[in-house]
């Protein structure tokens, strides 16, 4: 399998500073060097490259999609989401995790049909370490199976803030390393240590969000996502117009922004893969270096000042997943 040069004036591998005149070279669909242009083609003389204008990125993760991931856009740059679906034989068309959900509005519902449908549709699905659960039930008894559910099989979990309080989940085991919220509302002081304590990822689905600087500053993991409780947020720009107005709003305020728009550029890519637990090991995501999966999106933007130019929202001129380019949106 021979080896592949994207190159560009500016390279954002994220984990990394940026790179100026960089190239990533990848093999299959696994980044085996990033760095200079010089330095990358000089290690693979007799690879092919393709030579972009404006400036390469690791693939942006959304955390919590607006809708299925059959049914929707993905959004520009983004190489990975968490999107809910009602049946897992959804086809999946981006990369991440499928969350199935769960609805049943009480423990009787959940005996009856709702527990055996999700064991079922998990035992089928030909893509296990893909798959996730969503819980929007409103009853506690059945959040506190689906917890048992999920730790059972080894499945992530993905909850709305706005249906239930941090406190309520923590009390029915569903917090934790495993777990990622999504939120729309701003978050209390004590909100905000609970779930850091438990080291839960908090994707932020809405803008103005107040309390995100408080959030990165206190040291939450956060992800960025386009829709929570069932309802969009990001618009078509994504999660980077989430991020846009994220940076916005915190101006209006006169908070302090020294270096915010590389947090929430690391937020949309870094902290998106933290949120799905595909931030380790070889075919990780959110970054480019050595062993990530080979996903990252161009777009036509130059400057001084990388993420700020990245936060305007230029357009992008191609997404590249598991080194594979797909046509711009």
């Amino acid at each position: 399998m021979p080896v592949v040069i994207h190159s560009a004036p500016l390279v954002l591998p994220v984990c990394a500073d940026p790179i100026r005149d960089g190239a990533v070279a990848f093999k299959g669909d696994r980044v085996v060097e990033v760095g200079t242009r010089a330095s990358v083609t000089a290690s693979f003389p007799a690879a092919e490259e393709l030579r972009w204008t404006g400036m390469i990125v690791a693939g942006l993760v959304d955390a919590r999609a607006a809708g299925s991931v059959s049914r929707l856009a993905a959004g520009p740059g983004v190489t990975a989401r968490a999107g809910v679906v009602t049946e897992l034989a959804e086809p999946a068309g981006v990369p991440g995790i499928s969350y199935v959900e769960v609805t049943s509005a009480s423990e009787e519902e959940w005996e009856t049909r709702g527990r055996d449908a999700v064991i079922t549709a998990i035992r089928e699905v030909d893509r296990p370490c893909a798959v996730g659960i969503a819980a929007h039930t409103p009853d506690p008894q059945v959040l506190e199976d689906v917890a048992v559910l999920a730790r059972t099989f080894g499945l992530r979990l993905l909850v709305d803030l706005d249906r239930h309080s941090p406190a309520a989940l923590d009390e029915a085991g569903v917090l934790g390393p495993l777990c990622h919220v999504a939120v729309s509302r701003p978050l209390d002081p004590g909100e905000r240590k609970l779930l850091r304590l438990r080291r839960t990822v908090v994707a932020v689905c809405a803008s103005p969000a107040p309390d995100v600087l408080a959030l990165l500053d206190e040291g939450n993991t956060v992800a960025l996502g386009t829709g929570a409780g069932g309802g969009p947020a990001g618009g078509s720009g994504g999660v980077l117009e989430v991020a846009r107005g994220i940076r916005q709003h915190a101006r209006e305020l006169g908070l302090r922004t020294r270096g915010l728009d590389g947090r929430l550029v690391a937020a949309a890519t870094m902290g998106g893969a933290r949120a799905l637990g595909m931030d380790r090991g070889k075919g990780r995501i959110g970054s480019l270096a050595p062993g990530t999966r080979a996903d990252f999106a161009v777009f036509d933007a130059r400057g001084r000042y990388p993420y700020t130019a990245l936060l305007a929202q230029p357009p992008c001129l191609g997404t590249v997943i598991g080194g594979t380019v797909l046509p711009a949106a």
